[in-house]
């Protein structure tokens, strides 16, 4: 999202998303805030919205910004200038809360712009207008715009009546709240999944360990690595080794032989790699790659000459060391 700078009244705000434009209203949108508002699925579920919806009406509420909000502003489809709906709010500057309501013409529902414009002008108010708090309320059955209001992050907090002049009377809503510590939470980037993969030095008789080259077509191929894989659901790190060198390898370990050293923990793109790393001196048959990839016994001296994955590349020197 981009803003231009706040002011006292918003008069010059604008933000754009990826989708859309949140801009001031002009007058030559009245046509299309006529059309839209115009009809009873989108006026019943406001409060100030009449229906039928007069002659005039959109040039008057545009004239006058809005009865029930402080500021109300055009949302804007950017791909093909089209007024979507609006979406307005009240600033509450001693509280340091926003309250927000919005609408979107029938023809545009059910694609995510009213939950875009939402999320824009949340993010504004908590960080422009340094608001402490945002809510906003909906008529209980109206679920399509609480969806919207649960999808940016509001919360159930209660139920409330409300002035709609439009509607005859008070009518009941449900209020749902967003503070600033929720809001920075939301903020952050969600976790990334943890992998935990099992990798083991294979030492021989004269001392040196074994490297295995990730072979064309796998991520990070032709660098060199210590054996190992995935550890699967319900299995141990020291069954998923026993069962990766069989596979791999082509050489039977038992779990005795396998000596836990240390552990590598490294933050890929999309994932959390947790690595045990254990230490073999015995194990039953001859070391055969099984599937085509390169192999080679390395003094641990000269294991750092070999380009290896970063979560790989930590172990080495405390594998030097304890060798």
């Amino acid at each position: 999202m981009s803003a231009m700078p706040d002011s006292a009244t918003n008069a010059n705000l604008l933000l754009q998303t990826p989708r859309l434009i949140i801009r001031a209203l002009r007058l030559e949108d009245a046509p299309a805030v006529q059309h839209l508002a115009g009809e009873w699925d989108v006026a019943r579920f406001t409060s100030s919205i009449p229906h039928p919806y007069p002659d005039g009406a959109a040039e008057a509420w545009i004239r006058g910004q809005a009865e029930d909000f402080d500021n109300t502003f055009a949302v804007e489809r950017r791909a093909d200038a089209l007024l979507l709906g609006a979406i307005g709010f009240d600033h509450d500057a001693e509280k340091r809360e926003v309250v927000f309501g919005y609408w979107i013409g029938k023809p545009y529902w059910g694609h995510g712009y009213a939950t875009e414009a939402l999320q824009a002008l949340v993010d504004h108010a908590f960080t422009l207008q340094h608001a402490e708090r945002v809510r906003a309320a909906a008529m209980p059955e109206n679920r399509a715009s609480i969806r919207v209001q649960e999808k940016v992050g509001l919360v159930y907090c209660g139920v409330a009546q409300e002035p709609a002049p439009a509607r005859g009377g008070a009518i009941g809503v449900e209020v749902r709240v967003l503070d600033r510590q929720r809001w920075l939470t939301l903020q952050a980037p969600p976790p990334l999944p943890i992998v935990l993969v099992s990798a083991v030095a294979l030492v021989d008789a004269d001392g040196r360990v074994l490297l295995a080259q990730r072979p064309p077509g796998k991520a990070m191929a032709g660098l060199w690595e210590f054996p190992g894989g995935k550890v699967h659901d319900g299995e141990t790190p020291e069954a998923a080794l026993i069962r990766e060198l069989k596979e791999e390898l082509g050489i039977d370990v038992k779990e005795a032989c396998l000596a836990p050293l240390t552990f590598a923990s490294h933050r890929y793109e999309t994932f959390h790699l947790l690595m045990p790393l254990y230490v073999c001196r015995r194990w039953d048959g001859t070391v055969t790659p099984q599937e085509g990839q390169a192999v080679k016994w390395v003094r641990p001296q000269q294991l750092g000459d070999y380009p290896m994955p970063p979560a790989d590349t930590p172990l080495v020197a405390m594998l030097r060391d304890f060798l």
